[in-house]
């Protein structure tokens, strides 16, 4: 079982990017995004299920930031826009199974699976 989490890169305070995960080895009820900012806790960011009826944003990136997935394909999105410099991160993606439903979304400890992490710097 492997995520693979592609996408970061530098970009102007203002700008877009779109973080792509891959997963490969099974199929996954939940997925998730997460960041950790050098010197901070890893800290949420969105969550899918597996139809895509629910989702969840946190506060800071809500409104600018779009989860989305394609089972099809395995693979869940997030786009990016109007970037500020303290969206600057390490961008996890994290997944899951069935066992919580759409309970405990935003806990790092109910993701089971991994990606390895992709940088986004935002300058200011």
């Amino acid at each position: 079982v492997q995520l693979q989490a592609s996408g970061g890169g530098l970009v102007q305070a203002g700008g877009s990017l779109r973080l792509t995960c891959a997963a490969s080895g099974r199929t996954f009820s939940t997925y998730a995004w997460f960041r950790q900012a050098p010197g901070k806790e890893r800290e949420f960011v969105a969550a899918i299920s597996s139809s895509s009826i629910n989702i969840y944003y946190s506060d800071s990136v809500k409104g600018r930031f779009t989860i989305s997935r394609d089972n099809a394909k395995n693979t869940q999105y997030l786009q990016m826009n109007n970037l500020k410099f303290e969206d600057t991160a390490v961008y996890l993606c994290a997944a899951r199974g069935s066992r919580y439903g759409w309970n405990y979304v935003s806990d790092k400890g109910a993701y089971a699976y991994w990606g390895q992490g992709t940088l986004v710097t935002v300058s200011s």
